[in-house]
């Protein structure tokens, strides 16, 4: 069944899978560590509401987080404040150092936007703040602070 359906690894990739696994401590670790300085100045930035990472010592669960896991990557969320939906596509299009997109786990930072009222089935998000969602890749992480920055900079002359 698994063949009919194309459900199978093809060589190609299993061979990119056994040479990528060699390096993944190391790439998951500067993940890790660029994840947590870019979320933790995200967590100060006055139009960001929520910063949605367990690792991060003041996150609701990060005792659980810390109970279960060893380790984190560079996946993290936000909950952006006080910006309409034309500044959120002036912040996206601003960033040069993060590229579009959801292919978590490459080396490149990547964002993506998330409609959290269509997308959540569990809570109701109506009246909270657009989401992004951020995978910090291998750049300098003052880089990618850098970048938000300037971003936050551009989607405040755009609402003004």
């Amino acid at each position: 069944m698994c063949e009919t359906f194309g459900m199978t690894v093809s060589p190609d990739d299993a061979y990119l899978v056994l040479r990528g696994i060699r390096t993944l401590a190391a790439r998951l670790d500067v993940h890790e560590r660029g994840a947590l300085v870019v979320a933790e100045w995200l967590s100060r930035h006055e139009n960001v509401a929520r910063v949605f990472c367990p690792a991060l010592p003041g996150h609701p669960q990060h005792d659980l987080w810390r109970r279960d896991c060893s380790g984190t990557n560079g996946l993290l969320s936000i909950e952006l404040r006080g910006l309409g939906d034309g500044q959120v596509r002036t912040f996206i299009d601003s960033l040069g150092l993060f590229g579009i997109g959801a292919s978590w786990g490459g080396f490149e930072s990547l964002v993506t936007p998330c409609n959290m009222v269509e997308e959540r089935s569990l809570a109701d998000w109506s009246g909270r703040g657009p989401v992004l969602r951020l995978h910090v890749g291998l750049e300098d992480p003052q880089d990618l602070v850098e970048d938000l920055r300037q971003a936050f900079d551009a989607c405040a002359c755009a609402g003004a």
